[in-house]
């Protein structure tokens, strides 16, 4: 059986077991049938992936996630560290983190006269003879990212001493840091980019969970119904505050400004989500609510931005087509696809890179393998909406339809059905709408033909993660990659 490690020199004896083949297939030419030689063949390069976890080559890292998190996310307050906890408490995919440690780890193979576009940060600590004398203000850069930038006393406002709080604590060097920096792989800023990725996931797990109305996550119940709405909602905005300040530690202004946008986008693909102004044009009430919108005072200047259908002008009167119409539907659904989703990991992939000093080049690829791989991941969640039950996912099953969501299924069924058009402009919310949707999108194979969208996200992204050096890391991330398109939870 061969490693995930392993996996380079195992391409490579296959390689050369596949040019015995031939051979193979001559001396057993005498056999009854050529099922048999197939077999026999196959017998030679047969290899047992199945229980291999592609976890094991950052296990270090990601074995420690969640402890390293506890002491950022801590608190004062017992049950605001118990709703902040909540969710990293239960098994989870922890995708996002493992996308950064993996990359980490494969850029590291670019040789490092190759990535001198930022002074690399090995060990996190400044050597403080040679910039003896240098302002504060110029040593912010290479400042360690376990170090405040103000004093404590002004962030927390009390005697640091006074309060349990991790961030107000001497600052302890965190478990394994030293090893992954000799090594040369990961490094400790990338490795806290990590733990900020998976934080800011996780409150925006809290978040949506309330707004959803969900009953459960991760197999267990919602943080919104074991603690309340408004403690989920308080607990998620606390997790953003904690992430925010790690990502000011981390001392380069890029990467805080890629990750505060990707917080952002967020919030933007929500708001995409709750209002599809594509076909619901009416901006001046929102969906289920029977007052309209407070009208602008103009006191403040507002931009009105809405998707708009472009249509053709016949008569002084805009007509807008059936293939338009879907068209419009699908770039909304994507565009808030990748803001709710794919903004997250791709902006993370190019701040690994951006932290391991690579040049422009390796920078776009990166961003590139993610947001590819995040269209991808959730292109397959919507249709495991229609294909899984509750057990498997681990949450409500078949939700997309009851809050109304018109995902890459539907929208397939309505490019054939154009009957589907009203259902999906009034959320699917007169008695019967669900039901109907559910049988169009099996009678028009919505399924299926978003399997092969997912398909094509997927090939984009291995295609931009194929230009970084071969590894056992990339191999690890080719196979985590195909592992999106096949997975059922």
């Amino acid at each position: 059986m061969y490693s995930l490690q392993s996996l380079p020199q195992f391409f490579i004896r296959f390689q050369m077991m596949s040019a015995r083949i031939p051979w193979v297939l001559r001396q057993i030419r005498h056999q009854s049938s050529w099922q048999t030689s197939i077999k026999a063949a196959e017998d030679m390069v047969r290899v047992e992936v199945k229980k291999q976890d592609p976890f094991s080559i950052v296990s270090n890292e990601m074995s420690t996630l969640a402890k390293n998190i506890a002491r950022i996310v801590g608190s004062g307050h017992p049950t605001l560290n118990r709703v902040s906890s909540y969710y990293f408490e239960a098994d989870g995919k922890k995708i996002r983190p493992l996308i950064v440690l993996l990359l980490s780890r494969a850029v590291s193979c670019i040789p490092e006269s190759k990535r001198n576009r930022i002074e690399i940060d090995r060990y996190d600590v400044l050597d403080q003879k040679e910039y003896e004398g240098t302002p504060k203000s110029m040593l912010f850069a290479g400042k360690s990212a376990l170090e405040s930038i103000s004093p404590l006393n002004i962030l927390h406002g009390i005697n640091p001493s006074l309060i349990l709080n991790p961030l107000t604590r001497a600052n302890l060097p965190l478990p394994d840091f030293e090893d992954s920096a000799v090594n040369n792989e990961i490094l400790p800023k990338q490795r806290r980019l990590a733990e900020v990725v998976e934080m800011i996931h996780t409150a925006s797990l809290l978040h949506d969970d309330v707004i959803d109305f969900s009953d459960s996550r991760r197999g267990r119940p919602s943080g919104n119904v074991a603690f309340t709405n408004k403690m989920a909602i308080l607990a998620g905005d606390f997790l953003l505050g904690r992430a925010s300040v790690e990502l000011g530690r981390l001392r380069n202004s890029e990467v805080v400004e890629l990750m505060s946008t990707s917080i952002a986008n967020l919030v933007e693909g929500e708001f995409m989500q709750l209002k599809n102004t594509v076909l619901q044009p009416d901006i001046t009430m929102v969906e289920g609510n029977p007052t309209p919108i407070p009208e602008a005072t103009g006191k403040v200047p507002t931009e009105i931005s809405e998707y708009s259908v472009p249509g053709a002008i016949v008569d002084g009167k805009r007509i807008i087509t059936h293939e338009e119409n879907v068209n419009a539907a699908f770039d909304y659904y994507l565009h808030k696809t990748y803001l709710k989703t794919a903004a997250l990991i791709s902006k993370s992939s190019r701040s690994t890179a951006i932290l391991a000093g690579c040049q422009e080049e390796v920078i776009n690829n990166c961003y590139r393998f993610g947001r590819n791989l995040g269209l991808c991941f959730q292109i397959v969640d919507d249709m495991l909406d229609y294909t899984t039950t509750a057990e498997q996912l681990g949450k409500p099953a078949g939700a997309d339809l009851q809050l109304g969501l018109a995902t890459a299924p539907i929208l397939y069924a309505w490019k054939n059905d154009p009957s589907l058009g009203p259902l999906i402009a009034r959320n699917f919310s007169k008695p019967g709408d669900v039901e109907t949707a559910k049988t169009a999108v099996i009678k028009n194979d919505g399924v299926e033909k978003t399997r092969v969208l997912a398909s094509k996200y997927r090939d984009q992204a291995l295609e931009a993660l194929r230009t970084l050096p071969e590894s056992g890391a990339r191999s690890v991330l080719e196979f985590v990659t195909n592992s999106v398109l096949t997975r059922t939870k």
